[in-house]
């Protein structure tokens, strides 16, 4: 999209997007997203990401995000440990080692730079 645009993001339709099966430290989570805006040079990009109960591990972007729905607890490598619900903003910084206790389904609304 090259305009303004309002999106409702608890209902938006998300497709599959598999996880790395390494990434996974227990259960069967499952990840969905939508790319809603990226800029030209691919560098900007805002979405919704979506994923179910389960632990799983990552290694972030330069990330600011907004959870809509669920929640989850995420311990960063040498850093904090917070957990996330709805209404919770989050920033994780780029290179952050994650680990992922998902409790509930979660679903944010995030933009990451790169």
């Amino acid at each position: 999209m090259d305009h303004s645009f309002a999106l409702h993001v608890p209902a938006a339709a998300l497709e599959p997007e598999p996880l790395d099966p390494g990434q996974i430290v227990s259960g069967t989570p499952e990840v969905t997203g939508k790319v809603v805006w990226e800029s030209a040079d691919g560098r900007r990009i805002r979405g919704v990401w979506q994923i179910t109960p389960g632990v799983v591990t990552d290694t972030e972007a330069d990330e600011l995000f907004v959870v809509v729905s669920g929640s989850a607890t995420i311990e960063v490598e040498g850093g904090p440990t917070f957990t996330v619900g709805p209404g919770d903003l989050a920033v994780l910084r780029e290179g952050d080692r994650t680990t992922w206790t998902v409790h509930e389904t979660l679903r944010k609304a995030y933009a990451i730079n790169l």
